[in-house]
């Protein structure tokens, strides 16, 4: 199994940063794909592949940053310039590799960290 465990949400108000974290443990051997949801909207925020490749939500483009640490199993969501409508909870994903030999991939999810941004 594989553990997925957030930190960093909060409350924060408009124009405001705040960091979340996301770090995978348990049966990994390698992990394809890392990114973050948030459900108020129901939309991909961001994600980034093992190799760098990033895509975000045109609402998010020039104020998120996402970035991950291939080593500690971990990614980063870097939220600047925030505003109430990115209330909401956020959630890690992400896509394991569980051994060299599967081939499948296996989806995971976290628990959510809640961010609220005030006016």
């Amino acid at each position: 199994q594989v553990q997925l465990v957030e930190s960093g949400g909060g409350l924060v108000q408009a124009g405001g940063s705040l960091r979340l974290s996301c770090a995978a443990s348990g049966s990994i051997f390698s992990i394809k794909l890392m990114g973050w949801y948030r459900q108020a909207q129901r939309e991909l925020v961001a994600a980034i592949t093992s190799g760098g490749s990033t895509n975000y939500a045109d609402s998010v483009k020039g104020r998120f940053t996402i970035s991950r640490d291939n080593a500690k199993n971990t990614v980063y969501l870097q939220m600047n310039s925030l505003k109430p409508e990115d209330t909401a909870v956020y959630y890690c994903n992400a896509v394991v590799l569980r051994s060299p030999v599967n081939v499948n991939e296996y989806d995971y999810w976290g628990r959510g960290t809640q961010v609220t941004v005030s006016s």
